[in-house]
């Protein structure tokens, strides 16, 4: 008997204009009548879902949660209490973001626990943004110093060339002491986490929390950074345009892709 379902947001539960289907909003809700819980596990920061809470009826609802930034912050959705968090330290952050800086075709984004700061972005990830409905501020200077006293949750870089992206992990990873999680994410992004911080993490923290079991939890995903979760849930799902070492880690393939309703036929295929 399944009690949780963690998923992934963009390219997994979203579509491709960033929006939940009708259809399985519906079904999120029959979920929750049956007291399965619905929890959005993203590498993106919890403010910038609070749209996304109150199309599927957990905004603000007590007993309900979100885990951001690939698992750097877990939400009690009322009143947003933070109930675990894990930062970056400001040095690796700094490092981190001069040697993106090094590199004039690398767009940057820092996140912080509230806010986005972004750099070089070109007209595509602009767009991008917009259509994800995230609220970004401008990063400026040529260090961090202006964030020396900010909890700094994890730092990304966007190329939508995955050998550049693959090449700069590498150089950081050669330049940087401090352990890392690294992920990459939307076929565009490589992003920096703390050591042994990821999505599969942060869901077994919260299930055990909430006294929920691993075999009793339903991750849905597509990409690297939610190889964690797949992992670590008694069921991994991928979805149809999920990435192939996804698709090889998970338990379950669907047939549909994101555009395609994926919750709705979990529940067909899980529930009934």
């Amino acid at each position: 008997m399944y009690k949780m379902i963690v998923s992934d947001l963009d390219e997994s539960l979203l579509n491709d204009a960033g929006q939940v289907s009708e259809r399985d909003r519906a079904t999120i809700l029959r979920l929750q009548a049956q007291q399965i819980k619905f929890v959005p596990n993203t590498g993106r920061g919890f403010a910038s879902v609070q749209a996304l809470l109150k199309t599927i009826g957990t905004y603000q609802q007590p007993d309900q949660y979100v885990i951001s930034y690939n698992g750097g912050v877990v939400v009690a959705n009322q009143a947003n209490q933070i109930l675990r968090h894990h930062y970056l330290p400001f040095a690796v952050a700094d490092q981190l973001y001069r040697l993106a800086l090094a590199e004039p075709d690398l767009g940057i984004h820092l996140y912080t626990v509230h806010h986005v700061y972004v750099r070089n972005l070109d007209a595509n990830e602009v767009s991008y943004i917009k259509s994800r409905g995230v609220d970004v501020l401008p990063l400026t200077g040529a260090d961090l110093s202006a964030f020396a006293k900010r909890p700094i949750v994890k730092i990304i870089m966007k190329n939508l060339d995955p050998e550049k992206l693959a090449a700069f992990r590498a150089r950081a990873e050669r330049q940087v002491a401090e352990p890392l999680t690294v992920t990459y994410s939307s076929n565009r992004y490589v992003e920096f986490n703390p050591a042994n911080v990821n999505k599969g993490s942060a869901t077994l923290e919260l299930g055990q929390a909430l006294g929920i079991k691993p075999e009793e939890i339903i991750a849905l995903g597509d990409n690297d950074n939610d190889f964690s979760m797949i992992q670590a849930a008694g069921c991994g799902v991928a979805v149809q345009n999920a990435v192939p070492h996804i698709k090889e880690a998970a338990n379950l393939i669907l047939t549909a892709n994101n555009n395609q309703d994926p919750i709705t036929e979990i529940y067909q295929r899980l529930f009934q």
